[in-house]
């Protein structure tokens, strides 16, 4: 067997540093996409409350729309009224 001197460093361990890194590197990136998946689940549960809520907001809106255009009928109805009374008060006075 042939014996390398002492001051060379075997051929194979620059190798398996090189691996090392590189695992390191492949863990890392393994993690950046599993906090990354987490992110977007979570981002994806926001949406979803949103969405509901927004649809919520806006059936509420379609109530209040639908209430206001009764009120500004009524109103008109009541604005007709007063006048009618007014005139019959009117009739009287000069009578």
């Amino acid at each position: 067997m042939s014996k390398q001197p002492d001051n060379e460093i075997p051929a194979n361990i620059g190798g398996r540093q090189k691996e090392a890194r590189t695992l390191d590197q492949l863990k890392n990136l393994d993690g950046k996409i599993v906090e990354a998946i987490v992110k977007v689940k979570a981002l994806k549960e926001d949406k979803a409350k949103l969405e509901a809520r927004i649809k919520e907001l806006e059936g509420t809106l379609a109530e209040k729309d639908k209430e206001i255009k009764g009120l500004s009928e009524e109103k008109v109805d009541v604005r007709g009224q007063i006048e009618d009374l007014l005139g019959e008060l009117e009739s009287i006075e000069t009578d």
